[in-house]
């Protein structure tokens, strides 16, 4: 159903390949909570933006730099960090992201200002870079076998899931009873848990000594920044951004197709399984995340509600999160990951479309109901399309296609952040950019659903 790239001749064993039971399932338990730590600050902030904004006296433009200074540095140095979790080690990675993530979470709850807080932000971002891929290839180091490691990514995906159900509440209810920095100081325990497993020093193999590609890396920081600038900003600074991204972009694609050891190396994008995976997890993060964003604001700025409120808001969407990573595991573990990422994804746009009639006066029941086919979608399509992902690249390769997948969809939620905030920017004319916002996410989501089924579809 699938087709894989090569492995080169002579390669190591997978560093888990004998690995016990009992450390296989250590290892999953730190890799889970990493996923959770990082998830977790992204899914917490929206609802404590107005908050933020008062105390700090920013404006909606600033407010999506707090967002977006985490999830561009995120998503542009993921493209590294990949290579560099198979170049160190995924453990030693792993444990390294923890730490610098705990001290920028607490540089960001003492933040005097909104300009440390965007720098911690950034800094936030960086680390979470860095866990991210290095806690995926520690799941497929640690479960060779294909249908344990279905499995092992699904449970995986809790410790994400989890995050999103919990944040949106945990973000209110510190938000309202105490303050907006309580949402990073929060971040502090869960990461000394982390670091205490010791499931985190498994491998066993002989890391890769790739170079490290910094012009690759350098341009694509340049042009995806110039890009989130041009779209939050506009005017003629806009546009000289817009300048700047399409430049950065050119020069990113001529230097990797040259590149010994790229960043991201373009031959994997002729497996039209990894190429598909990518662009289906991008669509699904603007219909998630941009939305996550755009009815965080709708619920305190057009409907009044408080931060706790919002957050309550969100739960039937997000509550069922979790269940539904576990049941998608298993269905990719039967039938494969074609049918659940269908599945999901037009789930998902027939949730994007049920939000198009809400507004102001729409009963909190009924919106929130409306919200539910929006989160389960995602749920039941990112397991699936994760596994595609791994299961078309060899083992020592996947911190790199991690990455790669992984900043493909932290880039779309931060674009989309950025463009869906543009359009809602007006308050007068909030809910029709609303709407706009809704239709694009739909149909982004829709074409990527044609395009699964035709790119995975079952092969003599």
């Amino acid at each position: 159903m699938s087709q894989h790239l090569t492995a080169p001749t002579g390669q190591l064993p997978s560093p888990a390949e004998d690995m016990a039971p009992v450390s296989a399932g250590r290892t999953l338990v730190a890799a889970l909570l990493g996923f959770f730590l990082i998830t977790l600050d992204a899914s917490v902030v929206n609802v404590a933006l107005p908050a933020i904004g008062d105390e700090l006296n920013g404006g909606l433009s600033a407010l999506q730099w707090v967002v977006d200074g985490y999830t561009l540095a995120f998503a542009a140095l993921m493209l590294s960090t990949g290579a560099l979790s198979d170049r160190i080690g995924a453990g030693r990675a792993h444990s390294g992201g923890v730490v610098v993530f705990a001290a920028a979470s607490l540089a960001c709850g003492a933040a005097p200002g909104l300009g440390v807080l965007i720098g911690a932000r950034v800094l936030q971002g960086v680390a979470a870079a860095v866990v991210l891929p290095s806690s995926l290839a520690l799941v497929r180091q640690a479960y060779p076998d294909a249908a344990r490691r279905a499995r092992a990514i699904s449970l995986w995906a809790v410790g994400g899931s989890s995050a999103i159900a919990l944040g949106p509440v945990v973000g209110g209810a510190l938000t309202t009873a105490w303050s907006w920095r309580a949402i990073f100081f929060v971040n502090l325990p869960v990461a000394v848990l982390t670091l205490l497993l010791p499931g985190r020093g498994t491998e066993r193999a002989v890391p890769r000594r790739v170079p490290l590609d910094l012009p690759g890396q350098l341009t694509a920081v340049l042009a995806l920044a110039a890009l989130t600038f041009a779209v939050i900003e506009g005017g003629g600074a806009g546009w000289a951004a817009a300048g700047v991204a399409a430049v950065s972009t050119a020069a990113f694609i001529l230097i990797e197709s040259r590149q010994p050891h790229p960043v991201v190396p373009l031959g994997l994008f002729r497996n039209p399984v990894v190429t598909v995976s990518i662009a289906a997890g991008a669509a699904l993060s603007v219909g998630f995340y941009g939305m996550f964003f755009v009815l965080g604001l709708f619920f305190q700025e057009l409907r009044g509600q408080s931060a706790l409120t919002a957050g309550l808001m969100f739960l039937p969407m997000t509550v069922l999160i979790s269940s539904v990573n576990v049941v998608s595991g298993r269905i990719t573990n039967r039938y494969g990951p074609r049918l659940p990422m269908i599945a999901g994804q037009l789930l998902m746009a027939a949730g994007l479309l049920l939000l198009l009639p809400v507004g102001t006066g729409t009963p909190a029941a009924a919106l929130a109901a409306a919200m539910v086919p929006l989160g389960l979608g995602g749920a039941l399509a990112v397991p699936p399309l994760t596994a595609a992902t791994m299961g078309a690249v060899p083992a020592d390769r996947a911190g790199l296609a991690a990455g790669v997948l992984n900043a493909g969809r932290q880039v779309a939620g931060g674009l989309s952040v950025a463009l869906f905030g543009s359009l809602v920017a007006d308050r007068s004319r909030f809910l029709t950019g609303m709407r706009e916002s809704l239709l694009i996410a739909a149909a982004l989501v829709s074409l990527t659903a044609i395009a699964t089924a035709l790119a995975l579809r079952p092969r003599p």
